[in-house]
């Protein structure tokens, strides 16, 4: 089980109330959601092992090389992401939190946490799940290497399965063909324009059709009559935006990593400091609860 840290605490943040306190008043309802979430999923799927994966860098320069948009209305002037005062402070506790708990961090200088979900998918000798709020990894699902998005559509509360078929209904392209169709529609909460009036009723046909931005490129240089009028003549005036963008959109999947073990803790890693923690943070049956369920109990 493959965790989108980042992504999960988002969702725990906006999907716990705030009122939710340490006892001097610091909010945790990012924690503790994060902690009952990873409680229900260990209880409720048995992973043989979960691996918390890391946004080291959030915009990767390699991206923003490629596109300069990129995440950039995401911001601040230092280059720094913009984040809700009472969510970054609650960060850096949910990083030692899960360490102490001996749940690994895996993440990588350069690198998304979906690099590292990316990576470690297509390394994988067994089942994978991704738990995630972001559709961006739809286009890891693999139903041959039984890889596939544990996705949360609604706060913590509604978990949708995402395997290949899932994508076939919901855009009516190949399973695998995602990242070459987010690329022709675009993410505006990314940054990423996409091709100027290609909506997704016409990306997800470009698809079916050519197979991926590669096949579609390859048909405006070859057979462009392949192509009807009106999406030839968009396709052509972004094909400098097309080659750049598939590079920012597909994850990576040669990230170095160090060797990381993964498998569930039958105790933590430092019970000392994961107590200490609980009671400075006031994370109480939040706490107790994953730490239970990690073990087995």
């Amino acid at each position: 089980m493959l965790l989108d840290t980042a992504s999960l605490y988002y969702r725990a943040f906006y999907g716990v109330p705030e009122t939710i306190s340490a006892p001097d008043g610091t909010p945790v309802n990012a924690i503790r959601g994060l902690l009952d979430m990873i409680t229900r999923l260990v209880r409720g799927r048995a992973p043989g092992r979960i691996i918390a994966c890391w946004d080291v860098d959030w915009r990767p320069p390699f991206r923003v090389a490629a596109i300069p948009s990129y995440k950039e209305h995401r911001a601040e002037p230092d280059g720094s992401e913009r984040t809700p005062p009472a969510l970054a402070v609650q960060v850096p506790v949910i990083e030692e939190v899960l360490t102490a708990a001996g749940i690994p961090i895996a993440g990588a200088a350069g690198y998304e946490a979906d690099d590292i979900i990316g990576t470690l998918a297509a390394g994988a000798d067994s089942p994978v799940d991704v738990v995630t709020g972001d559709r961006d990894l739809f286009q890891v699902v693999d139903d041959q290497r039984q890889v596939r998005v544990i996705y949360t559509v609604r706060g913590l509360s509604k978990l949708d399965v995402v395997d290949e078929a899932a994508i076939t209904e919901r855009y009516q392209i190949p399973g695998r063909a995602y990242a070459d169709f987010a690329v022709l529609r675009g993410d505006p909460s990314d940054g990423l324009p996409g091709v100027p009036g290609v909506g997704e009723k016409t990306a997800s046909s470009l698809i079916r059709s050519f197979g991926s931005v590669e096949g579609i490129l390859t048909a405006l240089d070859k057979y462009a009559a392949s192509i009807p009028a009106g999406p030839r003549a968009k396709l052509a005036a972004a094909r400098d935006y097309l080659t750049a963008a598939v590079p920012v959109v597909r994850v990576a999947t040669d990230v170095a990593l160090p060797a990381l073990d993964g498998n569930l803790p039958a105790g933590p890693k430092d019970g000392d400091a994961l107590e200490a923690l609980g009671e400075r943070w006031g994370l109480g049956s939040s706490l107790h609860r994953m730490r239970d369920a990690l073990a087995g109990d």
